[in-house]
């Protein structure tokens, strides 16, 4: 006996629900574009430049007290969260602190380039964040990163995560172009772009932190996406050739409904190991956890009633059997 989440007699109609979740994502998309003109996206350190301190205590640590001390070094915008901690220290926080500026040089002494005094002047801001906290809590403590980022890094790390998104999603379409037919790539990178519009207005109304863990994030999800259209693209193609007289619309509903229960259970397994890291990942994965579980539930969303339905808006061609002889030699 084994565990089937879907009856093999399951006769969904998921493409006369075409329209309402037509309506659906069209809301969604609206509303992310809209919360990234309105609120924007909260770059981490690594888009914006700045000091991340992280810092261990055997003794608990008074995140107040920390946030006064540090607060009181004029270092401008500081961000201070307990994290949880499985090193075997009882205590632990981390601490971001914006990009400081750079003053204006009066010539002598001065560092050979603006990149070279902004990374001078980032250090020593961590330098004196480092001595406070010694002063407050210790000499014992332990420092386990102290990480800088100069403004041409988080730039040019802004510019390489765009493009890293861009790309794979350009790979993905000429990948369903040569492997099925243009108008499978057009449904399949429509899901694709829906996700990640909608996965990026998330993070853009949660004002949860935007860094290179989201931007991994969403290269996998872009990946489970497409893994999971293709499936059910297979299973379409297959009736395709098998069903030459069935209504298309009929055709991706036997499809979907068939490929429905792999759907489901890959789903369902890749939600319970994202659950585990979100309950013990600490507040550092955070963002990755949220990022990858709501991925997880939009991809899904968007093979069923985004990358199929618009097969029947683009039509596709019927007898693939005619192809297969042409073929052969």
């Amino acid at each position: 006996m084994y565990l089937k989440l879907i009856p093999n007699n399951t006769n969904i109609q998921f493409t006369k629900m075409r329209f309402t979740a037509m309506v659906l994502s069209a809301a969604l998309i609206v509303g992310s574009l809209a919360a990234l003109v309105t609120y924007g996206l909260n770059f981490g350190i690594d888009f914006r430049g700045g000091v991340t301190i992280e810092v261990a205590d055997s003794e608990p640590i008074d995140i107040t007290e920390v946030r006064t001390v540090i607060s009181a070094l004029n270092l401008g915008n500081i961000k201070i969260q307990k994290i949880q901690d499985f090193a075997g220290a009882d205590d632990a926080v981390i601490i971001f602190i914006e990009q400081q500026e750079v003053a204006p040089s009066d010539g002598t002494d001065a560092p050979e380039s603006e990149d070279d005094a902004s990374e001078l002047v980032q250090q020593e801001a961590a330098a004196r964040v480092q001595e406070a906290l010694r002063t407050l809590l210790g000499d014992d403590i332990e420092f386990r990163k102290i990480e800088v980022v100069g403004p041409t890094v988080s730039g040019e790390l802004v510019q390489k995560g765009a493009l890293a998104v861009v790309l794979a999603i350009g790979m993905m379409l000429l990948y369903i172009w040569f492997r099925f037919e243009w108008q499978f790539s057009v449904g399949a990178i429509a899901a694709l772009v829906h996700d990640v519009i909608i996965t990026l207005g998330l993070f853009a109304i949660t004002q949860l932190e935007f860094n290179l863990a989201i931007i991994a994030a969403l290269l996998t999800i872009v990946g489970y996406s497409m893994n999971d259209t293709v499936v059910v693209y297979d299973r379409v193609r297959e009736n395709l050739r098998k069903f030459k007289k069935k209504h298309l619309a009929e055709l991706l509903d036997v499809s979907i409904n068939e490929t429905l229960s792999r759907t489901i259970m890959t789903s369902v397994t890749t939600l319970l190991a994202l659950s585990a890291l979100a309950v013990f990942g600490g507040v550092v994965l955070r963002g990755f956890t949220l990022a990858m579980i709501w991925g997880v539930v939009i991809g899904t969303y968007s093979s069923v009633f985004v990358a199929s339905p618009i097969l029947l808006a683009t039509g596709i061609k019927r007898d693939w059997s005619k192809q297969a002889v042409a073929a052969t030699p």
